[in-house]
């Protein structure tokens, strides 16, 4: 029988290359950062990562430690982030945030479905776009994929259609959010609702200002609780569709909810206990920063051009306009509640 001790083993021998691999961009990126404080470690990190994949795939043995790195690793950012919330801040940000992720949300899945059936795309390719725009990106995606009965190709264009436009998101919204003379909460909100995977909001954010990041990623996983009704409901519409049944179990619905917002809670508890000092509180956040770059640059590696081209261009311009019809809601909506300058 396998002991815990030689899995974990195991596990690393497995991971290390490509960590390693992702570290050292990583590192590159923190460089360039430094001497470009406007692009931070994390577009650089991405850019890296993307320019690398484009060039020569990564081997096989680096692929394993490539997506460790851009799941766990980016998993562990997050948790560590909650050293500088509390909870009270976190209750109000989901208040303030609510008009703008539902509106975003409720125009996304709308424009998914009509959209999606006028131009002909797959309902469970463009079920996953909706979502995974809507909501989180790839972890929505990932957790409709199953209720859906979504077969590989098809998550695996849908997952790459939602990082081209957290690509462009990294590197537009930030000028976006200057032009509209956002402040850093402001920001915070806009990154938080339209930009539509965790590690895109924290890399957006990080290079708008530091001072945006903390709210954007509270506002980030307020809105990727939503993956809970939403799979829940497609898991009551597949069930009646087959087999006549709306029932949902229990255990399911608990495995939806991610582990890394328990952390991150739990991390802002004790943070609000005042049990973090405040030198542990600046490097558990610096941690955090460099843990970012790292994620990006594994998720730069795994860029996949080739899958795109496969797939054709209909979902990827159903992903555009989708990803467009949220950054306008979002805006608009943050006019109405007055948080545009003038």
């Amino acid at each position: 029988m396998t002991t815990l001790p030689h899995r974990l083993g195991t596990r690393a021998l497995e991971v290390w290359p490509g960590v390693v691999v992702c570290v050292l961009i990583a590192v590159a990126a923190s460089v360039i950062g430094h001497f470009v404080p406007v692009l931070g470690a994390a577009v650089p990190a991405i850019v890296i990562g993307v320019v690398v994949a484009l060039v020569r795939r990564p081997a096989e043995r680096l692929r394993a430690g490539i997506g460790y790195s851009s799941k766990f690793l980016l998993q562990c950012a997050v948790v560590l982030l909650g050293a500088q919330l509390s909870l009270v801040s976190i209750f109000q940000v989901g208040l303030e945030s609510l008009p703008v992720m539902l509106s975003s949300l409720a125009v996304c899945l709308g424009a998914a479905w009509l959209l999606g059936r006028l131009m002909g795309i797959e309902p469970r390719l463009r079920t996953m776009i909706g979502v995974g725009t809507g909501i989180c990106g790839a972890s929505a995606i990932a957790a409709v994929a199953p209720v859906i009965g979504a077969v590989s190709a098809e998550i695996a264009y849908a997952v790459s259609t939602i990082f081209l436009f957290n690509v462009l998101a990294v590197l537009i919204f930030p000028a976006i959010g200057h032009l509209l003379q956002m402040d850093p909460h402001t920001f915070g909100l806009f990154a938080g609702t339209a930009v539509n995977d965790t590690s895109s909001v924290v890399a957006t954010a990080s290079v708008f200002s530091a001072s945006a990041l903390g709210f954007a990623v509270v506002v980030k996983l307020v809105r990727t609780l939503m993956i809970i009704p939403i799979t829940v409901t497609l898991a009551a519409v597949e069930a009646r569709r087959h087999v006549g049944d709306t029932r949902i179990d229990a255990r399911r619905i608990g495995h939806l909810v991610p582990w890394f917002l328990i952390g991150f809670l739990v991390v802002a508890v004790v943070n609000s206990l005042g049990w973090i000092p405040s030198a542990a509180q600046g490097f558990l956040v610096q941690a955090s920063v460099f843990l970012i770059a790292v994620a990006l640059a594994g998720i730069g590696l795994s860029t996949d051009a080739a899958g795109l081209r496969r797939a054709g261009w209909r979902p990827l311009a159903l992903g555009a306009i989708l990803w467009v019809l949220v950054t306008v809601t979002s805006v608009l909506v943050i006019w109405a509640m007055g948080g545009l300058g003038s």
